[in-house]
Protein backbone atom coordinates (compact mmCIF):
# COMPACT_ATOMS: atom_id res chain seq x y z
CA UNK A 1 0.00 0.00 0.00
CA UNK A 2 1.80 3.33 -1.19
CA UNK A 3 1.71 6.32 0.84
CA UNK A 4 2.70 9.97 0.97
CA UNK A 5 6.72 9.64 2.33
CA UNK A 6 6.58 12.70 5.16
CA UNK A 7 9.16 12.98 7.82
CA UNK A 8 7.40 13.23 11.44
CA UNK A 9 8.28 17.33 11.26
CA UNK A 10 6.13 18.07 8.31
CA UNK A 11 3.03 16.03 9.75
CA UNK A 12 2.75 19.16 12.16
CA UNK A 13 0.01 17.50 14.38
CA UNK A 14 0.43 15.26 17.40
CA UNK A 15 0.88 11.58 15.75
CA UNK A 16 4.87 11.81 17.50
CA UNK A 17 3.20 12.37 20.75
CA UNK A 18 0.46 9.63 20.46
CA UNK A 19 3.68 7.47 18.91
CA UNK A 20 5.31 8.25 22.00
CA UNK A 21 2.35 7.70 24.01
CA UNK A 22 2.30 3.89 22.41
CA UNK A 23 5.91 2.74 22.44
CA UNK A 24 5.47 3.62 26.58
CA UNK A 25 2.57 1.45 27.14
CA UNK A 26 4.14 -1.03 24.49
CA UNK A 27 7.30 -1.12 27.04
CA UNK A 28 5.49 -1.96 29.90
CA UNK A 29 3.15 -4.44 28.48
CA UNK A 30 4.55 -5.95 26.33
CA UNK A 31 2.82 -8.31 23.43
CA UNK A 32 0.09 -10.73 24.28
CA UNK A 33 -2.89 -8.63 25.93
CA UNK A 34 -6.28 -8.62 23.53
CA UNK A 35 -6.35 -4.85 22.09
CA UNK A 36 -8.93 -3.62 24.89
CA UNK A 37 -6.37 -3.86 27.55
CA UNK A 38 -3.78 -2.08 24.98
CA UNK A 39 -6.95 0.71 24.83
CA UNK A 40 -7.47 1.26 28.42
CA UNK A 41 -3.38 1.79 28.85
CA UNK A 42 -3.14 3.65 25.36
CA UNK A 43 -6.39 6.25 27.34
CA UNK A 44 -4.19 6.27 30.53
CA UNK A 45 -0.81 7.19 28.86
CA UNK A 46 -2.64 10.11 26.12
CA UNK A 47 -4.54 11.71 29.24
CA UNK A 48 -1.04 11.34 31.51
CA UNK A 49 0.47 13.22 28.07
CA UNK A 50 -2.65 16.04 27.99
CA UNK A 51 -3.83 14.85 24.79
CA UNK A 52 -7.08 15.64 24.07
CA UNK A 53 -9.21 12.47 22.61
CA UNK A 54 -12.56 10.72 22.05
CA UNK A 55 -12.26 7.04 22.54
CA UNK A 56 -14.43 5.05 20.61
CA UNK A 57 -15.85 7.80 18.41
CA UNK A 58 -18.86 6.56 16.14
CA UNK A 59 -18.58 8.46 13.15
CA UNK A 60 -20.85 8.42 10.19
CA UNK A 61 -19.94 7.23 6.66
CA UNK A 62 -20.54 9.05 3.81
CA UNK A 63 -20.86 7.85 0.17
CA UNK A 64 -21.93 10.04 -2.15
CA UNK A 65 -22.88 13.12 0.49
CA UNK A 66 -25.08 10.86 1.87
CA UNK A 67 -24.69 9.16 5.57
CA UNK A 68 -25.12 5.39 4.46
CA UNK A 69 -23.94 4.40 8.34
CA UNK A 70 -21.39 4.39 11.20
CA UNK A 71 -18.64 3.60 12.66
CA UNK A 72 -16.15 3.42 15.94
CA UNK A 73 -12.65 4.78 15.81
CA UNK A 74 -10.50 3.43 18.76
CA UNK A 75 -9.65 7.17 19.25
CA UNK A 76 -9.91 10.64 17.70
CA UNK A 77 -6.93 12.94 18.83
CA UNK A 78 -7.12 16.57 19.19
CA UNK A 79 -10.18 16.50 16.75
CA UNK A 80 -8.25 15.78 13.81
CA UNK A 81 -6.41 12.01 13.85
CA UNK A 82 -7.86 9.31 13.44
CA UNK A 83 -6.27 6.02 15.90
CA UNK A 84 -6.75 2.78 14.93
CA UNK A 85 -5.11 -0.60 17.44
CA UNK A 86 -4.47 -3.83 16.47
CA UNK A 87 -3.15 -6.59 18.58
CA UNK A 88 -2.21 -9.14 16.23
CA UNK A 89 0.90 -11.33 15.31
CA UNK A 90 2.19 -9.16 11.99
CA UNK A 91 0.05 -6.01 10.25
CA UNK A 92 -1.05 -6.75 6.55
CA UNK A 93 -2.08 -4.60 3.49
CA UNK A 94 -5.70 -5.17 4.36
CA UNK A 95 -5.05 -3.27 7.61
CA UNK A 96 -3.91 -0.57 5.86
CA UNK A 97 -6.50 -0.42 3.07
CA UNK A 98 -9.15 -0.30 5.78
CA UNK A 99 -7.01 2.31 7.78
CA UNK A 100 -6.85 4.82 4.56
CA UNK A 101 -10.80 3.72 3.36
CA UNK A 102 -11.79 4.93 6.97
CA UNK A 103 -10.02 8.19 6.23
CA UNK A 104 -11.69 8.40 2.94
CA UNK A 105 -15.20 7.56 4.39
CA UNK A 106 -14.83 10.29 7.25
CA UNK A 107 -12.61 13.01 5.28
CA UNK A 108 -10.28 12.98 7.60
CA UNK A 109 -6.73 14.18 6.94
CA UNK A 110 -4.13 11.90 9.08
CA UNK A 111 -4.74 8.60 10.73
CA UNK A 112 -2.39 6.07 12.59
CA UNK A 113 -2.42 2.30 12.63
CA UNK A 114 -1.04 1.13 15.98
CA UNK A 115 0.05 -2.69 16.41
CA UNK A 116 0.45 -4.03 19.85
CA UNK A 117 0.53 -7.56 18.97
CA UNK A 118 4.27 -8.18 17.55
CA UNK A 119 7.53 -8.11 19.61
CA UNK A 120 8.52 -4.65 18.83
CA UNK A 121 5.27 -2.06 18.38
CA UNK A 122 4.10 -1.36 14.99
CA UNK A 123 2.87 2.11 13.68
CA UNK A 124 1.99 3.23 10.49
CA UNK A 125 1.26 6.93 9.56
CA UNK A 126 -1.92 7.42 7.16
CA UNK A 127 -2.71 10.08 4.78
CA UNK A 128 -5.93 10.86 3.03
CA UNK A 129 -4.67 11.61 -0.45
CA UNK A 130 -8.60 12.78 -0.98
CA UNK A 131 -8.85 14.91 1.93
CA UNK A 132 -11.04 17.72 1.09
CA UNK A 133 -10.50 20.77 4.18
CA UNK A 134 -13.59 22.22 2.47
CA UNK A 135 -15.77 19.39 3.15
CA UNK A 136 -14.55 19.48 7.52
Amino acid sequence: MENLKKTPTEFKDCSSKIIGCAMRVHSVLGNGFQEAIYQRALELEMAHEGLGFVREKEMPIFYRNEQIGTRRVDFFVEGEIMVELKAIIFLEDVHLAQGINYLEAYNIKTGLLINFGSKSLQFKRLLNKKYNPDNV
